[in-house]
């Protein structure tokens, strides 16, 4: 027998068999044995065309370079800013990479964010010692003002945002909040108080039940119960 063993979005744990025959290739925490595909730890699986990977179901966050995260402002120093960013590791906010402005040597840095900011911002660069270094150059890249900042498992971030940003798009859509979902698993929500509140249970309902097959169509259900509002999704 050659092909998949399990099925996509399966739970599977390190040593399970995943696929037999080369029809298919080990990706991210998995690996070939003979013809097998075995899974090297605990997981979601999830196949992208003859791609096998596990997302893992916990873990912080392993910063990658040019991955669009959320991070809140935690020391200012003399040459910038650290920022929390749901990792093991802090990361640096350099004044030439912070803004275009001119920043005079001794200037008050909280002029242009001080401790307990949260920003969007961009990983230019990780060190082979985990230096994490980080950008406010590009689009989209900004302070956030105004409302509120929830954390979820940041290898539920992919589940969240959806295909093409599908599932994150039905909460905007259903919500009329603002959602910015950073790669790291920091997630602003803006809108009214109530619908700021109906955004983060929705959020936190896809995280916990990330696994589950049709759970676009859940999402789609229980927001419009909520909402008294039908969603067309997909144009459905």
């Amino acid at each position: 027998m050659t092909g998949l063993i399990i099925n996509e979005k399966d739970i599977v744990v390190p040593g399970e068999v995943l696929a037999k025959g080369m029809d298919y290739l080990p990706a991210h925490g998995t690996y070939r044995k003979d013809d097998e595909i075995i899974a090297s730890r605990l997981g979601l699986v999830t196949v992208d065309k003859r791609l096998i990977k596990i997302i893992p179901l916990s873990g912080r966050y392993l910063p990658k370079q040019e991955d669009t995260i959320i991070g809140e402002i935690i020391d200012i120093t003399i040459n910038g800013w650290r920022l929390n960013i749901n990792s093991a590791y802090t990361a640096m906010l350099s004044m030439k990479d912070a803004t275009q402005d001119f920043i005079r040597k001794g200037a008050d840095l909280t002029r242009w964010f001080d401790i307990g900011d949260y920003v969007v911002t961009s990983i230019r660069n990780v060190t082979s010692q985990n230096l994490v270094d980080l950008t406010m150059r590009g689009p989209g890249l900004r302070k956030l003002r105004g409302g509120r900042i929830t954390k979820v498992n940041c290898n539920k971030v992919p589940r969240i945002i959806g295909k093409g940003g599908s599932m994150v798009g039905m909460v905007k859509k259903a919500t009329n909040c603002n959602i910015i979902v950073g790669q790291n698993g920091f997630v602003w929500v803006q809108g009214n108080p109530q619908d700021e509140v109906l955004a983060i249970e929705t959020i936190k309902m896809i995280e916990s039940n990330s696994h589950v097959s049709g759970l676009t169509e859940d999402i789609k259900t229980f927001l419009e119960k909520k909402t008294g509002n039908k969603l067309d999704i997909g144009g459905k």
